[in-house]
């Protein structure tokens, strides 16, 4: 099949160019000439394990291009996604700006006797298909052309996980598709056949729905997350162990073990915008989402959770102690700062006075451009730790887990460590001598 796709985006790239690896030929458009003539000599815009790979494999194969122009990108093609962003706006709403544009456009580009199928890919709120439809047969009118079963709009969001997205959309555990037209369902259908050959589902459904699925699905695993994290904080207060009751709850098959990890908080790009989005539409309908209120509310405390632990070490005076921060991603495999809990970390103890030095193995280019010099930034994790008070972890990346902690030892200024994320075994860090407080779990307090 000949396929567009507009938006290179995170979605857009990783789409793109997994669809080319099937054999397909693929066009990617984005309004950034410069993005695109990166993309084209080969230069990939975005971190995501094993996609550069796939990009070159298939650019090489002149199968994946990339181009400014939408008239040009979208000619041969039958299917078209919209992989566009939709930041959230003041209220927690989602911005469709980007995706009504562009839908405008496509009315004034498409032909009566072309056939195609545009696909809302981006996480949109119910009733963008509608808008999307609506938008493009109003520029079309006004165009002077009636575009009346020339084209179907689907709903078909992505459940990529950043650090595995590719391996997701290769091998996805179910495709949503939502669309209330025949002629599309099976182009889809022939579409998505490749990467369903196992016999993981392929599940269609109305349009509205196949919105609120992508919607509900990340708010529930945000729900979960931030469950654990109030259990944590109850076992701290009640001196139980936060990995202890993990294990035990997430044995039981009917809640699984994963997303049951208590941090600080999460972040990215999906679970925030996402929960919020839906809240946002539930109070358009008079709804009030009161569980996800919650989780909102204890996501924003939890990504301070290891400050005030920091500053009643430090006897409430942070002023002039310095700090290593190890991790600045939200999350590990991924250059995406986005909501990260690290960011929230910085501001509040550089507001104390504290100054930071941070390592993060794929995101500090990213802080750079964001927050700049507010920090200092280190060639490695264990150069961050030169003449610190204390270490401070952020994000789980795997070289973090097991650290030469010898070398920890004799750069730090105090054997002194706060873990937002639990890489270390409490027992075997107090027997090294460290002052060690985590998630959920009894401190290693070295007096």
């Amino acid at each position: 099949m000949k396929i567009a796709v507009v938006g290179t985006g995170y979605v857009g790239l990783v789409t793109g160019t997994c669809f080319a690896e099937t054999g397909n030929t693929v066009t990617c458009v984005d309004i950034d000439s410069t993005k695109v003539n990166k993309l084209t000599n080969g230069e990939i815009t975005i971190y995501e394990p094993g996609l550069e790979k796939l990009f070159l494999r298939n650019l090489k194969e002149d199968r994946l291009h990339f181009t400014t122009d939408l008239a040009a990108g979208i000619k041969d093609a039958s299917i078209i996604f919209l992989a566009l962003p939709t930041p959230p706006g003041e209220d927690g709403s989602a911005d469709l700006k980007y995706i009504l544009g562009v839908a405008s456009q496509l009315g004034t580009l498409l032909k009566t006797d072309d056939y195609k199928v545009i696909i809302d890919k981006s996480t949109v709120p119910v009733g963008t298909a509608e808008k999307v439809n609506a938008a493009i047969l109003e520029s079309a009118k006004k165009a002077g052309v009636n575009l009346t079963g020339a084209f179907d709009v689907v709903s078909n969001p992505e459940f990529l996980r950043e650090g595995v997205a590719v391996d997701d959309f290769m091998k996805p555990d179910r495709v949503v598709i939502g669309t209330s037209s025949e002629k599309a369902k099976k182009l889809m259908g022939d579409l998505y056949a490749p990467f369903v050959r196992q016999g993981n589902p392929v599940i269609f459904m109305d349009e509205r729905s196949a919105e609120l699925t992508k919607y509900a699905a990340n708010s529930f695993l945000a729900t979960k997350i931030s469950f654990m994290n109030e259990v944590a904080r109850l076992c701290e207060l009640l001196g139980a162990d936060v990995d202890m009751v993990r294990r035990g709850v997430g044995s039981d098959d009917r809640i699984g073990k994963r997303f049951l990890f208590p941090g600080i908080g999460y972040g990215g790009s999906c679970f925030p915008k996402d929960v919020q989005a839906l809240v946002k539409s539930s109070n358009e309908v008079k709804y009030d989402f009161k569980i996800l209120n919650a989780v909102m509310e204890v996501n924003e405390t939890q990504k301070l959770h290891l400050f005030p632990k920091i500053k009643n070490y430090f006897k409430g005076d942070l002023k002039g102690k310095h700090f290593a921060l190890w991790g600045l991603a939200f999350k590990p495999n991924t250059d995406d700062i986005r909501e990260a809990p690290a960011l929230y970390m910085i501001d509040a103890l550089t507001a104390e006075g504290a100054t930071v030095t941070a390592f993060d193995p794929e995101a500090m280019n990213n802080v750079k451009k964001t927050i700049g010099d507010k920090i200092t930034y280190a060639e490695n994790q264990y150069a961050a730790l030169q003449g610190a008070d204390a270490l401070i972890i952020a994000t789980e990346w795997n070289e973090f887990r097991t650290p030469d902690f010898l070398k920890i030892v004799s750069t730090l200024k105090n054997k002194t460590i706060f873990d937002g994320r639990n890489l270390f075994e409490v027992s075997a860090i107090r027997e090294l001598g460290f002052h060690y407080e985590s998630i959920g779990r009894a401190p290693s307090i070295i007096k």
